[in-house]
């Protein structure tokens, strides 16, 4: 088995202690044994393969964050969960994705937001993955905005809701058996969050096709007509979009954490090929050049990891917020660009073909860098928090 990463140069894998680090060698083997032999194809086709999900519910790595409802008890460490992710993304960001929306933000939506008969009701299924989840935030019209401008909406009837509106960009959505969407309450202006279960009449998620990233993840455009849904299946913690925020600040880092794992990948794909690759009669790896940008490649990686490092630390005390959150995702998410595009430059024009993966790395770190907020909007939330002045319009 593949110990230890090369792109490790700190060894700050050694900060987990055993019981943990089994998991992510168990990620870890998963992903090159499972996912990798898969995952250009798929990416071509632009289609999920479906048969992964028995493979991720053989696995047993759902679940894990969840005390009472994963295959390790207790829950484990923030350090871990962020590292899992970067595990899965150093393979293929769209198939870490699917994972993300569904052990992230879907069942801690319902973790964090419902109350324990929902949690006993939902998460034992999606644990296992006999239940794959989803989250409907983003909208047509709104993404950055949508705090104050959601457009979705609820309305009480009785003992149901009904729902109106559409959503947009919504991983996992054409398949998912249970899609957390958050729609505005026309009574008193609040945001809610309420389990949609497939099939539920009204409900009409449509694949977004012609994707130049991301094309694994099946990405939905949904359209909420009179949607009735039960009392029972709104999330009983959320009262307002203060209480989704405290979801988005946790989910933010894991962002974070995914875009590490597109460095480490793209950088490990590049210094290979530096090694392989001859030019002149030697290997390119000898040329000072390409020397020069592997070093500051494995710079951005080790500072980033760094910084992430001490981001799980806060969480793992309860006392991270979402400036914190945020500058990780701004600041990583920048280096991973940089990353990227410097193990692109390595292959020359190689690097443009799907056979040496690392298009794919290229391609899928601009949506990486796009979602769950932009630069611009972590940018505004640190800066308010470091002057305590609000730059937001």
């Amino acid at each position: 088995m593949d110990d230890q990463l090369i792109a490790d140069f700190y060894d700050y894998e050694a900060l987990l202690p055993d019981e943990e680090r089994k998991f992510l060698l168990k990620a870890r083997a998963f992903m090159r044994d499972e996912i990798k032999p898969l995952v250009n194809e798929y990416w071509a086709k632009g289609e999920f393969p479906r048969e992964l999900i028995g493979k991720f519910r053989a696995s047993g790595l759902a679940g894990l964050p969840y005390e009472g409802y994963g295959e390790h008890q207790p829950a484990v460490s923030h350090l871990l969960t962020g590292m899992m992710a970067m595990e899965m993304s150093r393979t293929d960001a769209s198939v870490a994705t699917f994972f993300g929306v569904h052990n992230g933000l879907a069942m801690y939506s319902i973790h964090s937001g419902g109350s324990q008969e929902q949690r006993d009701r939902w998460l034992p299924s999606m644990a296992a993955m006999d239940k794959i989840g989803a989250f409907a935030m983003t909208e047509p019209l709104g993404g950055s905005d949508v705090a104050g401008g959601m457009r979705t909406t609820a309305k009480r009837d009785g003992g149901t809701w009904i729902l109106n509106g559409a959503k947009k960009w919504i991983g996992n959505a054409t398949f998912a058996d249970y899609v957390v969407v958050w729609a505005r309450d026309l009574d008193d202006n609040n945001v809610k969050g309420f389990v949609v279960e497939k099939g539920t009449p009204g409900f009409s998620p449509v694949k977004i096709e012609g994707k130049v990233a991301f094309r694994i993840v099946e990405n939905a455009e949904i359209t909420l007509t009179d949607v009735r849904v039960p009392e029972a299946n709104r999330l009983q913690n959320i009262n307002s979009f203060r209480d989704v925020a405290e979801i988005l600040r946790a989910t933010r880092g894991g962002v974070a954490w995914q875009a590490l794992g597109v460095m480490i990948g793209a950088y490990e794909l590049a210094l290979d090929y530096a090694k392989q690759r001859q030019q002149f009669g030697r290997p390119i790896a000898k040329f000072q050049l390409v020397q020069d940008l592997l070093v500051k490649s494995l710079g951005d990686i080790t500072a980033s990891w760094g910084m992430l490092v001490q981001l799980a630390r806060l969480q793992d005390a309860g006392i991270f917020r979402d400036e914190h959150s945020s500058l990780a995702k701004a600041f990583v998410t920048s280096r991973m660009r940089d990353v990227v595009a410097r193990s692109r430059e390595i292959f020359g024009g190689n690097g443009i073909l799907l056979e040496h993966d690392i298009a794919r790395f290229f391609t899928d770190a601009e949506a990486i860098y796009s979602f769950e907020g932009t630069r611009e909007m972590n940018t505004l939330i640190v800066g308010k928090a470091i002057t305590g002045l609000s730059a937001f319009v």
